[in-house]
């Protein structure tokens, strides 16, 4: 049985990640620290399946590590732990260092050592995969994308330190030889995701006829990609991708913020009318903008397809209709996620 280490499997896109895999008769070998945005209950269909094993560690903790590759004898290390909000990363951008920069240098350490102790077709077919971001490459103007060869340009704690985990995992590749394959994905959404992203904050608070945030004019663009299609993209790089390459992934859905915004409430309105009859845009309120807030993103996957013969399957409109449909079937684990240190309430105003 193939069987992969999956780092940072209780989050989002990780755990959307492992639950596709343990379906498709991977065994996982889980390590997630558990920090606010990982959580288990995304795990809950796994409990008790031979395919899923979870350990509570840190990329950072070399030993935890090493054994788990020891003991496990994976066939390839997946790399989605991370601190992600930029928010979050406004307000506390140390902690974004120490898991992005150092845990991912830790985590390529260990992993390069494991590697040289394979042999023959074990050691030849081993990969080391890193998911990443957009982000790195900083902002757009009204046209144009990024592609692998745009220069990076990271404007937040959380890119910048994304950036240089980048920039590690592409060092141990041409100097250890490290098999390595790198993902920068545009911005993604679907089920599972903490309640301080935009799409999850606007439907919990237009859920309770809360104001609706929204940074500055509301024109800021973001590529939009569902989950489910980033988890087949990293499964596709992962098979066929090649060696010391990075491919980017996006959902050829660009949409304005204010774009995003007015279709949740559309939504909502049409399933979960407000008592009073308002509709719920009503709600929307613009804010000051975040402190270095890039104006577009946009993803050329061209590559991706070309090579690799991947393509989105899910619209922004398909998306965003089973994102809102799930969240409203799944209140109970909104609530759980939402223990008290965080209220949907704005953060990283610098």
């Amino acid at each position: 049985m193939t069987t992969w280490l999956v780092t940072g499997g209780a989050g989002f896109i990780g755990g959307n990640f492992v639950l596709d895999a343990v379906r498709r008769g991977i065994r996982v070998v889980n390590l997630d620290a558990l920090t606010y945005a990982g959580n288990l209950d995304t795990l809950s269909a796994l409990e008790g399946h031979p395919g899923h094993v979870f350990v509570q560690g840190d990329i950072g903790d070399a030993d935890v590590v090493a054994r788990l590759l020891a003991e496990h004898r994976p066939d390839a290390v997946i790399n989605f732990a991370a601190e992600s909000h930029v928010d979050r990363s406004i307000d506390g951008p140390a902690a974004f260092v120490q898991t992005n920069v150092v845990g991912t240098l830790s985590l390529l350490k260990r992993t390069r050592d494991y590697w040289r102790s394979l042999e023959g077709e074990a050691r030849d077919a081993f990969r080391f995969l890193h998911v990443s971001t957009d982000e790195v490459y900083g902002t757009l103007g009204e046209t144009g994308k990024f592609t692998e060869t745009t220069p990076y340009a990271p404007n937040s704690p959380y890119s910048a330190s994304k950036a240089a985990s980048d920039h590690l995992v592409r060092a141990f590749h041409h100097t250890y030889g490290l098999p390595v394959l790198t993902t920068n994905c545009s911005n993604n959404y679907g089920p599972y995701q903490f309640p301080e992203k935009l799409i999850p904050l606007i439907v919990a608070r237009a859920l309770a006829g809360e104001a609706l945030p929204v940074y500055g004019d509301g024109r800021n663009v973001r590529d939009w990609l569902y989950v489910g299609d980033h988890c087949s993209a990293i499964a596709r790089v992962l098979e066929a991708g090649r060696v010391g390459e990075t491919y980017n992934v996006g959902g050829d859905a660009e949409r304005e913020n204010i774009e995003v915004v007015r279709a949740i409430c559309r939504l909502l309105d049409a399933r979960r009318p407000l008592a009073d009859g308002r509709a719920r845009e009503s709600l929307i309120t613009f804010v000051a903008d975040r402190p270095g807030h890039d104006r577009r993103y946009a993803i050329d996957a061209s590559k991706l397809k070309g090579e690799l013969g991947w393509a989105p399957t899910v619209t922004f409109e398909q998306g965003i209709e089973r994102t809102v449909d799930w969240y409203l079937d799944n209140q109970a684990w909104v609530n759980r996620v939402l223990d008290g240190s965080y209220r949907l309430e704005r953060i990283g105003q610098a």
